[in-house]
């Protein structure tokens, strides 16, 4: 039998992480994320994660960094973080979006 459970999780309700985000969903397989008015401020350190990302910018802009790449991102773009891939960002402006992981970061120890 497929598991046919449906979760709802308001915004103003969810969970917030250790970094400020709003954990919006989880399940087995994935992970949305909720990163809201992120200030500007130095580039975060270089690192490299067992999970895949997907984002969407909802207000402000930042550079994303990726394995000798830069993207700027602003509302109305998307990324994607491949599994392993060297990364880094740098919030320009107050910045919202929303991310997905592939597996869930949390089962990664990353909240």
């Amino acid at each position: 039998m497929s598991d046919t459970t449906i979760i709802k999780v308001t915004s103003e309700a969810a969970p917030t992480g250790t970094m400020g985000q709003k954990h919006l969903a989880l399940s087995k397989n994935m992970a949305m994320r909720l990163w809201e008015d992120e200030q500007p401020g130095e580039a975060k350190p270089e690192t490299q994660r067992p999970y895949e990302a997907i984002g969407y910018v909802i207000s402000g802009r930042a550079e994303l960094h990726l394995e000798g790449q830069m993207v700027m991102l602003e509302p109305g773009n998307s990324w994607v973080v491949p599994e392993g891939a060297s990364h880094t960002y740098k919030i320009l402006e107050p910045f919202t979006a929303v991310e997905v992981t592939m597996p869930p970061a949390v089962v990664h120890g990353r909240d």
